[in-house]
């Protein structure tokens, strides 16, 4: 087996591991509400105490494995995940109060979370170049909502053992991630100088003068993006106990619909758009707006299946979303930073997700209609800002194609200037019409369009 293919084995287990420390308590979380007899706030904070956890430490994460290498960090974090769902079990089998135990073991599964998933995409840019970088992290966003989509429904079929069973789940998949990593997965050596806080700090400081102008937008999109899932799947799981009286494993498969769909979108964006900034960003409009429209939609709905029918649409979107933004962001760095970077941008979706279920609790508390069109508007507004402000550019300076290209539009370019100056071949209104569309927009849909028809006929050639 070619060892691109190893590492990815090893890789792929990471992100799933990161993302079940929420889904696979999703279903149960009613049952544990009843169960300790908890207030609604308290039950959404076993959530936030995760998220929040990670999300503060996971630039610390990413300052270590720029430091130490990467491989480190996702062994020792792997470690402390598994040893947070062990503590977690055994204070809910032994103990008749174990929530604040319970509490203090979701917190430090939280500390481990910080240095898996986000430093495996940094990895992620380290080992693979290229397309073969895009659909590697294509494939690390569909493991991540694969996790979504499993972990629900096997988190309820726990629970019919018993509601605890979950985080005794937690130190057994975490060893068998860690061994697959431990042995399949081969870091690159590289001569690492060790790098002291303040020009670290300096660095980070760099890359936002640099970058920030798009690289703020896309942070905020990536974590209103988990926000909005969080917070819906908290609420359509209440719904669906409460109300309809769907528990255990079915409960799980419901909620599975809409994260089984926004995983396939996720993987086929992956295979799409390779390594083209341009089509990441329609990708990222698109699925804003997508997004926007199925709250609104489902501010309509009373039924929970139509429900889930109407979010199959924000699934989509955020299926073509992540992806996008994640090969943007890596390629946006040089591969020093990108541990530093990546951490960032992973912390600030872990806040949306520790933020999601309280706020969506608070809102529905004010009306149903209320909280489904403050997050539609809060989609809109940065599906315009991404209109404006999204326009990435490859930090990587030896790549051929790009210069290729770039040259050949400055020549095109010339030529026209030229052939108008002389009265030959004068620029035609279809000429101005792209030329203001990649000004203002970045890219020209009806090229995208022929790159894409053009790109299937060479295909069927061969």
């Amino acid at each position: 087996m070619a060892q691109n293919a190893k590492n990815l084995i090893g890789l792929t287990g990471i992100p799933l591991v990161m993302v079940i420390g929420n889904s696979m308590l999703i279903p149960v979380l009613p049952t544990m509400k009843n169960k300790m007899e908890l207030t609604s706030l308290q039950t959404s904070l076993l959530i936030t105490a995760f998220s929040i956890a990670a999300g503060i430490v996971i630039p610390l994460a990413g300052y270590l494995s720029d430091r130490f290498g990467r491989k480190i960090v996702i062994l020792i974090s792997l470690a402390l995940y598994g040893t947070g769902g062990l503590l977690a079990g055994l204070a809910a089998l032994w103990l008749d109060q174990p929530y604040m135990l319970i509490m203090g073991g979701r917190v430090l599964q939280g500390i481990g979370a910080a240095g898996t998933a986000p430093i495996a995409m940094a990895l992620v840019g380290d080992l693979f170049e290229g397309a073969s970088e895009s659909k590697a992290l294509g494939l690390m966003e569909t493991s991540n909502g694969m996790g979504k989509v499993l972990s629900p429904i096997f988190g309820a079929l726990l629970a019919l053992i018993s509601w605890y069973m979950v985080f005794l789940a937690f130190p057994i998949i975490c060893g068998v991630v860690l061994v697959l990593f431990l042995f399949l997965t081969k870091e690159k050596k590289q001569e690492r100088q060790p790098l002291p806080v303040k020009q670290y700090l300096h660095r980070i400081a760099q890359v936002f003068k640099q970058h920030g102008k798009w690289l703020v937008p896309a942070f905020f999109i990536g974590s209103i993006c988990l926000f909005t899932l969080f917070g819906v799947l908290f609420y359509l799981s209440d719904l669906l106990e409460e109300k309809y009286k769907i528990d255990g494993v079915i409960k799980g498969g419901f909620l599975a619909i809409p994260l089984l769909v926004m995983s396939i979108a996720a993987y086929v964006t992956g295979l799409i758009i390779k390594k083209k900034l341009g089509l990441m960003r329609l990708f990222v409009i698109v699925g804003m707006f997508l997004l926007a429209a199925s709250y609104v939609l489902a501010s309509f709905v009373k039924g929970a299946y139509a429900l889930i029918g109407i979010l199959i649409i924000g699934s989509i979107g955020t299926g073509m979303i992540l992806p996008c933004l994640n090969s943007m962001i890596v390629g946006a760095v040089q591969k020093a930073e990108r541990g530093m970077i990546t951490s960032l941008y992973s912390g600030v979706r872990f806040i949306g997700v520790a933020v999601g279920p309280p706020i969506f609790t608070w809102l529905l508390g004010i009306s149903r209609t209320v909280m489904f069109f403050s997050i539609a508007g809060l989609s809109l507004v940065f599906a315009i800002l991404a209109i404006f402000f999204l326009k990435p550019k490859q930090a990587e300076q030896g790549g051929q194609n790009q210069e290729q290209d770039a040259a050949k539009e400055r020549e095109t370019k010339a030529w026209r200037q030229v052939s108008e100056v002389l009265g030959i071949e004068p620029e035609t209104q279809q000429e101005k019409r792209r030329a203001r569309a990649i000004e203002k927009y970045g890219f020209d849909v009806n090229d995208l369009f022929a790159r894409i028809l053009s790109g299937k006929k060479e295909k069927e050639k061969n």
